[in-house]
Parts: structure tokens; sequence; C-alpha cells
């Protein structure tokens, strides 16, 4: 019986792998629809090679750092649970390598590929596995410090601030140490304007990311036994209010309206195990808003070149999230309860404070060794990737 529950809970979490797998390339037709078709062939090959070396990184380092879990600890640790350990590293895994496809979505178009490979190495091995040993494995005692302060331990059943708000905080410093694409905003004050080169690439991008995500949130109760259909609701409820208000306040902006269900499934991560699916209808609504206002915001009046809006969308719904599911997770609205306003603040402030500092040391020192952006004429032609170049002679000897 217990060889049958670990098969069944081993292929539960392949399946949520699996899913997870197919987001990456969401996000990179995300991308890829976004940027300028000059650019087009480096994001497809940036988001490929980010997860590749993810997975060195977190095999080899960042499974340890939050785990304890070695691979080289003995021949039992393949025998184990019918294979469950060894996938559910895959699902884990799927999540790490998300931390640089959010990345790669703000600092398109001039960023080194390279030095960003290093980036990947190691915010995919130390820092976000840093925090997610903190609060999925309740490692330095803060977890327990937390529940003993505030009545709770900070709850984030699918990563709205273990993965969504990191990477989205990882992204800042990144995007602001690059500066912005060159010509994009004039000394007169004046934004040239680059609007998405396909359209229907940045809305497959979008659904496929919106399909994988109801892997993303119903697998990460990792066994059968404890999946809930409510969480599956409640996906599905925060994607509806997300799309439906960046409909509205987009203004039938496609890039916003496709944006707009995936700020509801960033935010709704954390409490979609507690929410009633009216909670969850709010809350991705209100993550929809925040996308809107705030990826204008920063694009038109901060002057800051987050070519595909990842803080908004991931930082700032991703912290929403968190802080939702201390609001709308209570009983008194309707949630399942056993959570804490404070110890989500608290969680979510402690989240965003490891991504931006390990952020900030981390492209700080790539910027003053190597350099992490393109000169003048790579970046205008777009081409820092030989694999551009190779692709683009492949091109010109097989034309007619």
């Amino acid at each position: 019986m217990d060889n049958h529950k670990n098969g069944a809970d081993a292929l539960f979490v392949l399946l949520g792998a699996i899913m997870i797998l197919a987001m990456h390339a969401g996000f990179a037709f995300l991308e890829l629809g976004t940027v300028r078709r000059k650019n087009q062939v480096n994001a497809l090959v940036k988001i490929l090679a980010d997860f590749a070396v993810s997975t060195i990184a977190y095999f080899f380092v960042g499974y340890y750092v939050a785990y304890g879990v070695s691979f080289f600890s003995g021949a039992e640790l393949l025998a184990a649970r019918s294979g469950f350990e060894l996938v559910k590293f895959f699902f884990l895994l799927t999540f790490a390598a998300a931390i640089p496809a959010i990345i790669s979505g703000g600092i398109a178009e001039r960023s080194k590929f390279h030095p960003q490979l290093i980036a990947t190495a190691v915010l995919v091995g130390l820092v976000y596995p840093f925090f997610e040993g903190i609060a999925w494995n309740h490692h330095l005692g803060v977890q327990a410090w937390i529940k003993n302060s505030f009545g709770a331990e900070f709850h984030d059943f699918a990563g709205s601030i273990v993965v969504h708000a990191v990477g989205g905080w990882i992204a800042l410093p990144a995007v602001l140490l690059l500066g912005a694409r060159r010509g994009r905003y004039s000394k007169d004050g004046a934004i040239a304007a680059h609007p998405p080169s396909n359209i229907p690439f940045l809305a497959l991008g979008a659904w496929i990311l919106t399909v994988g995500w109801f892997g993303f949130n119903v697998m990460s109760a990792q066994t059968l036994d404890k999946m809930n259909g409510l969480v599956a609701l409640n996906s599905l409820m925060a994607m509806a209010g997300g799309t439906l208000v960046a409909l509205l306040l987009g203004r039938n902006d496609p890039g916003f309206v496709y944006n707009g269900p995936l700020a509801g499934l960033v935010a709704i991560c954390a409490g979609s195990d507690l929410m009633h699916p009216l909670g969850a209808l709010v809350t991705g609504g209100i993550a929809g808003a925040i996308f809107v206002w705030m990826f204008t915001r920063t694009q038109n009046k901060w002057k800051i070149d987050d070519v595909l809006g990842v803080w908004p969308l991931h930082g700032l719904c991703g912290v929403w999230g968190g802080l939702a599911a201390g609001i709308f997770g209570s009983k008194a609205l309707g949630g399942i309860g056993d959570v804490s306003f404070l110890a989500q603040l608290c969680g979510t402030v402690l989240g965003v404070a490891i991504a931006s500092l390990g952020g900030w040391i981390v492209y700080g020192i790539l910027k003053k060794t190597m350099g992490i952006r393109l000169d003048a004429e790579q970046e205008f032609e777009g081409a820092d990737l030989s694999i551009h170049k190779i692709s683009s002679t492949a091109e010109r000897e097989t034309s007619w």
C-alpha cells in the first residue's frame, strides 16, 4: 500500500513538474512577443540556457542549501519512496528556475548573455534557496519566531513571495543597474515607444503560463492526499479577476489584458489553499489593478525601463499576494483561518529584503567586474550571442 501511495504521489508531483517546465515556454514566448524582432533569437536562447544553468546550480548547491539534501550521500536516496524524493527535486527545481526567467523579462534587450548566466547560477544556487529554506523548511528558526510572535507561521502555499516576489525584487536592482535601453528616454523628457513586436506570441506565452499555473498551484500540495480542489477554484477566480480589471483599466491594451491573468495568478499563490473564492476574485482583481497602474508609473513617471514589467507583475503583485493571504485567509472574511496578517507582513518584508540585497550584491559585483550591459553597437544590432549571428548566417545560406 505504501509503495502504491508513494508511486501515485511521485506521478502527481511529476505531472506538476512537467506543467511548470512547460511554463518556461510561456516565459520565452511572452518575452519573445514583447521585445523587438532583432532581439527575439537572444530571448529564446537566454530562457533555455538559464533553465539549464539553474538545473546544475540547484542540483549541486541550491537543493542542499534549502533542504539539506545531497545527491552524493549514497544510493539509498535513489531508491527512497519509489523515487518520490527525486521527482520532488525536479518539481522544486522548476520553481527555482522561474527566478532567472522572471529576471530575464526585466533586463531584456541590453544585458550581456554570459554575465547573466553567472548571475543565474549564484541566485539559484544561493540567494533563492536561502529564503526558500527559511519559508518552506523552517531554517534558522524564523518560522518558529514568527509563530510565537504573531500566532501563526508565515504562509506561502505556492510561492507568491518565495518565488514571484523574490524574482521581481531581484530583478529591480538588475534593471536599475543596467539602465534604460538606448533611446528609450530622451533628455527633453520624450519617451520612445517600443511596442510589442508580436501580439500573437505574447498572447501564446500568457496562455501557456496560465495553463501551467494550475500545476504550479495545485501540485504544490506535493501529495495526493493533500490535494485541494479549492486551490484550483481560487486560481481560476483570481485569474478571471485579474483579467477583467486589467481589461478595464488598461483600456483594451492587449499587453495589459494578457498580463492581467498572470497578475491574478501571482497574487493567489500564497493563499490559494485558504481563501474563499470571492476573496480570490478580489485578490486577483486588485493584482490586475496594481500591474496596470504600476507598470504605467514605472515606465512613464519613474523612467524605469523594465521591459516586461516584471517588478510590478511579480514583485508588487507577489507582495500583495503574501499580504492578501493574511487578509482573505482569515475566518472573518470567509477563509479557513490559521493565518496572521502580521505574520504575512513579517515574512513578506523578509523575502523582499533578502531578494533586494541579493540582487544588488550579485549584479553590482558583476557590473564592476565583467560588465552587464551590451555596448552601443551590440545593443543596436541585438547581437550579443554568437548564436544570433550563426542563426542569421544560416538564414542567408538557406534563403532563396
